[in-house]
């Protein structure tokens, strides 16, 4: 019997939405194994002839499947671009019409019944800038990548690596260390640097800020940065600063205004406050950041507020031709004001990449009028607990990874800022308890899955570190402390993802169902002229695969050793060594 309360669609967001200037995704999900065939019904509401209205029917593709439901889609191209439509659901010989009005035994005949797309206009296509998606992301701590002038190093800091990182603690990083390591990125294969703050604060992290149009003293001056931008673009590298817009820092001047002059400041109404006079400690009577009462949470409703971060946020794109902003802890400042930021930055690069730090459903920030893209910390969670801590399945693994991928729409899915470690999360190997075969596998899923891939700097050299400040370590630029198995296999799967487009965002991505006992996971990534295969061997264990594929005369590439061979027999069979990886192309 057809359950009906779980039948899902609505006419907006993931379930609907323009794919191109002329087509139209439709989504629609249903309980689990509870439907057989979904068909949409569909025309122009306008359309009549004889008195009767003229409709469409298309099968719907089944998509993929989680613990709950199945999701189904189709693309369609409405001639007139308006659309009325509807689901004719089947299972076990019993039908029923599915539209916005409910559940029908028949079609109804008035097109106003139906569920409506209104209009496909072209310039509502939401796609990320374009570069975006080709782009292999390098997270740079400045502090703690590499000192490059001593002469800039704050008074109190310590040797380069001479002690565990702290919350407290400094070595010096800067602009220099990153302008002398800039081949080290271009042979890695990375193609757009994110900075955590570089802007005046008190802190290591900077996440504090004291003056947000100027560069902390300890990185280099204005010229130093502009020459890393110019170098960095010379070298095919875009950059990406961190907009910290959520909070301010205790010594950013309008906030030590109020707290000397109370409710006489003429700052008074820059923060939320409660009460005065301002008291901090474990609970401020003002909000911030946590309970942190060195960060002051802005109040960007107040009209000077959101002036002074807008001119940020127009200055440092202006000035220096930055690339991207990240916006930190995005989700507690009000929509409003992240739909004139957009307005405002793209104003003046319309490529810009605009990244929000979310690290939940973001839906609501991704309908084309605030955010390109956020950080894909559900990628995280799983990859971490299946790789990592081998704490679920891999059932469970390509259902939770199915889901998230049906969260959005694909247009998002392209330049999701996928991530496997950040400032704000341990280092991966530590995760993987010292493993190094389960963190290639993590690097390997990272660079072959849709989205665009971001390392922290140092997981590709195997650097460790426990929960922040332990994952905020001194690069060590010795050759013989890194972990060259884990750099190598990094550098050749970038390598891979550079030369296969289809790697890059092009294309539909499907897992292929995963079993309750196996102990590898499988999926491809497919356009109307190319598949790429990805298996992923997460066993200790040799696996012999037979990959359901009629591939008989198909020239077949494997992308990690360029052979090519050609298949005599209908079915093609792998063998996989344990924790090891196969990637071919056809």
């Amino acid at each position: 019997m057809i359950e009906r309360s779980s039948v899902v669609h609505r006419a907006v967001d993931q379930f609907v939405y323009p794919f191109t200037e002329n087509s139209l995704h439709i989504k629609i999900k249903t309980k689990k194994k509870n439907i057989s065939t979904v068909e949409l019904i569909y025309g122009d509401q306008y359309e009549w002839i004889n008195g009767k209205w003229v409709t469409h029917q298309e099968k719907l593709e089944k998509t993929g499947t989680d613990s709950i439901f199945d999701y189904w889609q189709i693309e369609v191209t409405p001639e007139h671009r308006r659309i009325r439509y509807g689901f004719l659901l089947s299972n076990d010989g019993e039908t029923l019409f599915y539209t916005e009005k409910g559940f029908f035994p028949h079609p109804p005949e008035d097109p106003n019944q139906w569920f409506c797309f209104p209009y496909l206009h072209s310039e509502e296509v939401f796609r990320a800038p374009n570069w975006v998606k080709e782009t292999v992301w390098y997270q740079i701590f400045p502090e703690r990548f590499a000192n490059g002038d001593k002469k800039l190093n704050p008074k109190e800091a310590k040797p380069w690596g001479s002690e565990p990182p702290s919350t407290t603690n400094f070595f010096g990083g800067d602009f220099q260390g990153i302008l002398d390591r800039l081949d080290y990125l271009v042979d890695l294969g990375i193609t757009g640097i994110y900075l955590t703050p570089i802007f005046k604060a008190y802190s290591n992290h900077k996440y504090d800020s004291i003056d947000y149009f100027e560069i902390d003293p300890q990185f280099g001056g204005k010229h130093l940065f502009q020459k890393l931008i110019e170098k960095c673009h010379g070298n095919g590298i875009r950059v990406m600063l961190d907009a910290v817009f959520n909070h301010s820092g205790y010594y950013f001047e309008p906030f030590q205004d109020v707290l000397k002059n109370g409710t006489a400041s003429a700052y008074a109404d820059w923060f939320h406050i409660k009460n005065f006079p301002l008291q901090g400690g474990s609970t401020p009577n003002y909000a911030t950041f946590g309970f942190v009462d060195t960060m002051p949470k802005l109040n960007t409703q107040n009209k000077e507020v959101k002036e002074y971060l807008l001119n940020v946020g127009r200055y440092w794109v202006k000035e220096f031709d930055i690339d991207g902003w990240r916006l930190d802890v995005a989700n507690e400042i009000d929509h409003a004001f992240w739909r004139e930021f957009r307005t405002e930055v793209k104003k003046l690069k319309p490529d810009i990449f605009i990244l929000g730090e979310i690290w939940h459903d973001s839906i609501a920030w991704l309908r084309g009028d605030q955010f390109d893209s956020v950080m894909n910390y559900p990628f995280l969670l799983n990859v971490v607990r299946y790789f990592a801590k081998k704490s679920i399945t891999a059932k469970e693994f390509v259902e939770n990874i199915t889901s998230c991928i049906h969260q959005y729409p694909a247009t998002i899915n392209e330049t999701l800022f996928n991530l496997i470690g950040s400032h704000d999360t341990p280092r991966i190997l530590s995760e993987c308890g010292g493993r190094v075969e389960r963190v290639k596998l993590i690097f390997s899923f990272l660079l072959t899955f849709s989205g665009t891939p971001c390392i922290f700097y140092g997981d590709e050299i195997g650097l460790q570190g426990g929960m922040d400040p332990g994952c905020r370590a001194c690069m060590p630029w010795e050759q013989n402390k890194w972990n060259l198995e884990i750099f190598n296999h990094v550098k050749r799967l970038i390598k891979v993802r550079k030369q296969e487009k289809l790697l890059c965002g092009e294309g539909a991505i499907s897992f292929i169902d995963a079993s309750d006992n196996q102990n590898w996971i499988a999926y491809v990534r497919s356009n109307k002229t190319k598949t790429i295969f990805v298996l992923l061997n997460s066993s200790d264990q040799k696996i012999k695969y037979h990959l359901p594929f009629s591939l008989k005369g198909r020239k077949i590439t494997n992308l990690l050793d360029d052979r090519e061979f050609a298949t005599e027999a209908d079915q093609l069979s792998v063998e996989v060594d344990p924790f090891e990886i196969c990637i071919l192309k056809w």
